[in-house]
């Protein structure tokens, strides 16, 4: 079985993130996306878990129209730090050790890897897509893998996976503070996301 994780906070969950996530389904075969909602993100500086079940629902929301979208809420209801790892180790215990778990992020946050608990072990445990935009300098992801192949022993060229995803420009940041300025965020995110945030009077 080959299972895509999309991890995020998904503060708010928007169509960069659903794009992403479908594009990894066809591009890597995968049976399934489950999408993990973070609990409380080591490399935050603020409180993420403070609207976790806000950015839970959000994530249902937005997935729930495809059949091969799943919402986890594993980090959120364990207590402490969601460090990758655990999650990792919790799902093989889940869908057994033959399973191909594809964990999907930015680019960006692939080239944060060496400072992820257990990097070692996460690298073990799964294949990184890094979900770039298009004329993404892919000068530092080369080295990256140079720095994990010294540290591992191992060369994991063909661990760490390349995608080109357009829709990448859309960010959860832009979306909170186009809300916070009374701008539009139509077309951003789903629109049933955006009736949930203007309900609950989420990020003004």
């Amino acid at each position: 079985m080959k299972i895509g994780i999309m991890g995020g906070t998904f503060n708010p969950i928007h169509h960069g993130h659903l794009v992403t996530a479908a594009e990894a389904l066809n591009q890597f075969s995968l049976e399934k996306v489950i999408f993990i909602p973070s609990g409380d993100p080591p490399h935050k500086d603020y409180r993420e878990e403070e609207i976790a079940e806000h950015r839970y629902l959000m994530t249902v929301i937005a997935t729930s129209s495809n059949s091969k979208f799943f919402v986890s809420r594993i980090e959120i209801d364990r207590k402490g730090k969601s460090y990758t790892i655990d999650t990792l180790k919790e799902l093989k215990k889940t869908y057994g050790m033959d399973t191909e778990f594809y964990f999907i992020t930015g680019a960006d946050a692939i080239l944060e890897i060496l400072t992820w608990k257990k990097t070692e072990e996460i690298i073990s445990l799964c294949y990184m897509i890094a979900a770039t935009r298009p004329g993404y300098n892919l000068l530092k992801l080369e080295e990256l893998k140079k720095d994990l192949s010294g540290m591992t022993g191992n060369n994991v060229d063909s661990k760490i996976l390349v995608m080109e995803v357009p829709a990448l420009a859309i960010s959860s940041t832009d979306i909170r503070e186009r809300i916070k300025s009374g701008r539009p965020i139509d077309y951003l995110v789903p629109e049933g996301v955006s009736n949930y945030i203007f309900k609950h009077g989420l990020y003004r």
